[in-house]
């Protein structure tokens, strides 16, 4: 099992910036996609951005297309998300996760190790 950790999270005003970070730490597992996704009070989880491991094509929701981006450093072993021209609709539990096999990058449900989340709240 290996262990994702998010970071960076944190209160910003709307139109602000945030990076969150992912690292990853413990055994080696198989990658095929890293995703970012978020949950906000009384919704359901839902897909922001995905990075595939063997081409580093990206994707992202329609929500945050054009003002978020995923990235990552291999060598640090961490997965990125620049937030740029925050809304308060953003404000959110923003989770990264690992899939390890093939599976729809917009599904929660194809992702196999999760970090515990980092809060990001947008304030109007």
């Amino acid at each position: 099992q290996v262990q994702l950790a998010e970071s960076g999270g944190g209160l910003v005003q709307a139109g602000g910036s945030l990076r969150l970070s992912c690292a990853a730490s413990g055994r080696t597992v198989s990658t095929t996609a890293m995703g970012w996704f978020r949950q906000a009070p009384g919704k359901e989880r839902e897909f922001v951005a995905a990075i595939l491991w063997s081409t580093s094509m990206t994707y992202y929701a329609d929500s945050v297309k054009g003002r978020f981006t995923i990235s990552r450093d291999n060598a640090k072993n961490t997965v990125y998300l620049q937030m740029t021209i925050l809304k308060p609709e953003d404000t959110a539990i923003y989770s990264c996760a690992n899939r390890r096999y093939w599976g729809s990058i917009f599904t929660d449900r194809a992702y196999d190790d999760w970090g515990q989340g980092t809060q990001v709240t947008v304030s109007s």
